[in-house]
Parts: structure tokens; C-alpha cells; sequence
């Protein structure tokens, strides 16, 4: 795997597949306990914050790539979106993540309100490789006894089987999800553990979840049994499959309508989940 050729083509992509990004009030590069961030407002009253993991396979993708996803969420839902700027594999493999995530976490309990943010009031959310890093951070928040809003997984990884679907087209292919794994969790890691495998933690009292998957996307199957694996524990879900699209979609503003209307039914979803009525309230 050319990880630096595939950080490079994601990013050289970004105005082909999404677009100039919407506006929005505030955007600020921030050092949160030494890890880059970006912070998006699209107001200036303190709100609830999305803690927001990029996908990329965990090799690729940045700040830069997930701008435009990250404004619209902001845009769409009145909440700030705080984008992490991870260590990326495989330079740095796991646990080198969710390390980074840990400290805007931390970060954020600290600081949040100087920034006019609600640390009481946080929604963890990725893409693709960062839905594993969302729906891991929220079990380990939930077993270091805080709580979150929600979570919010976006055509998410969630299992290290490796066990796709024969989908036969040209999008994100079974042994290319195989090569990211192997740069984020190498030969002699792990894998039978629950910061790599979800299900092997107890799901009971974690955050209500909003899951989208793709009706042409190998990790559409995975996600559909978190689903309904957190369902049966009770967890609040909304979880919806969209018909003839690819991995990753709504992401890419610029190649289909239905990225914005994703990012929007995400909005409504968490009001609904979260009983937030109005955009800056819970």
C-alpha cells in the first residue's frame, strides 16, 4: 500500500468530488493538548459539539479532506463540529487514534467553554475508518462514566472480519479494506479486542446512534449488525440504508444529490435522538 500516493490522490480529489464547502461563521484551527483541530460555529451561542473522526482508511484523509462535510454538519444541525487531526497510519498505528482522541476529549471537558462549547453536551461522529474511532470512543466514554449525546457512524467500519459482501462494483474493495487494517492494526496486534472489534463489548447504555450505510458499499452489511446488535440492547437507534450509492457518499457533495440530504436527515436525526428541538439547545 503507497499510503503517500493515496493521501495525496484524496486530497488532490477534494474539489472534484466535494466542492468549495458551505459557509459558515466561524472556522478556527485549534491546538487541543497538542493534538491540530478545527473547530466549526455556525453561531455564536454556546452549543452542543460534534467530535468528529475522518475516514481515509486510517492512512489517508485530514482536515482538508473533510472540510466540506464538516461545515454542512455544522451548517445543518446549529451545533459546533470539532474535527481531530489524528496521527495516521502507518506511521502511527493503533492505538496512536484513539490516543489523540482521548486528549480533545479531555481538551475539551477543560476548555470547551472557552470556545463556547458545551462539554456536557458531546456527540461523537466518523466516516468510514473514523466511524471505528466514533463508535469505540463512545464505549470507552460511556466506561469511564461519561455520558454523550449520541454517536454517529457514517458507512463505518466496525468489524475486523473482513467479511464483505460480493457487491462486484467498482468502489472500496475487500482487499483494499484489508491493506488499511493492516496498516492500523499490523501482523501481531490484537484483533480480538473491543477498541478493534466493537462487538466484543457489552453494548447496554451507549449512546442513542444514527447509522448510515450504502446500498453499494462492502461495509454496509457490518454496519446494519451494529445496528441491530445496539438495538437489541436497548440503545436508541436510527439507522438508514441508501439505495444505489457508494461508500462514503456523503462526503462527496459534489458527486451526489443525496450527500446534502444525508447530512440533513444526520441533523434531524440527532434532534430527534437527543430531544434537542432547536439548534443550540439540548
Amino acid at each position: 500500500m503507497d499510503h503517500v500516493a493515496q493521501r495525496r490522490e484524496m486530497a488532490d480529489a477534494v474539489g472534484e468530488q466535494v466542492g468549495p464547502g458551505r459557509a459558515v461563521r466561524h472556522v478556527r484551527d485549534l491546538d487541543a493538548g497538542g493534538v491540530p483541530v478545527r473547530l466549526y460555529r455556525d453561531t455564536d451561542a454556546t452549543t452542543p459539539v460534534i467530535l468528529f473522526a475522518h475516514g481515509g482508511g486510517w492512512v489517508a484523509g485530514d482536515l482538508t479532506t473533510h472540510d466540506g462535510l464538516c461545515r454542512l454538519l455544522a451548517a445543518e444541525t446549529g451545533w459546533a463540529v470539532l474535527a481531530v487531526d489524528y496521527r495516521r497510519a502507518p506511521e502511527a498505528p493503533f492505538p496512536a487514534a484513539f490516543e489523540d482522541i482521548d486528549t480533545v476529549s479531555g481538551w475539551l471537558r477543560v476548555y470547551g467553554r472557552q470556545h463556547a462549547l458545551d462539554p456536557t453536551a458531546v456527540v461523537v461522529a466518523g466516516d468510514s475508518a473514523g466511524g471505528l474511532l466514533a463508535a469505540v470512543t463512545a464505549r470507552r466514554e460511556r466506561d469511564a462514566g461519561r455520558d454523550l449525546l449520541a454517536q454517529v457512524l457514517i458507512c463505518p467500519v466496525l468489524s475486523p472480519a473482513l467479511d464483505f459482501p460480493d457487491l462486484g462494483n467498482d468502489g472500496l474493495q475487500p482487499d483494499e479494506m484489508a491493506g488499511y487494517w493492516d496498516a492500523f492494526a499490523p501482523p501481531g496486534v490484537d484483533r480480538h479486542q473491543p477498541d478493534l472489534d466493537p462487538f466484543l463489548a457489552d453494548p447496554a447504555g451507549l449512546p442513542p446512534a444514527v447509522i448510515v450505510t450504502a446500498e453499494l458499499d462492502i461495509l454496509r452489511d457490518e454496519a446494519d449488525r451494529y445496528a441491530a446488535w445496539l438495538a437489541s440492547a436497548g440503545v436508541p437507534v436510527i439507522a438508514t440504508r441508501w439505495q444505489h450509492t457508494f461508500h462514503n457518499f456523503p462526503r462527496k457533495l459534489a458527486l451526489t444529490r443525496d450527500a446534502a440530504v444525508a447530512v440533513a436527515h444526520i441533523a434531524a436525526a440527532l434532534r430527534a435522538l437527543t430531544n434537542a428541538g432547536h439548534p443550540g439547545g439540548r
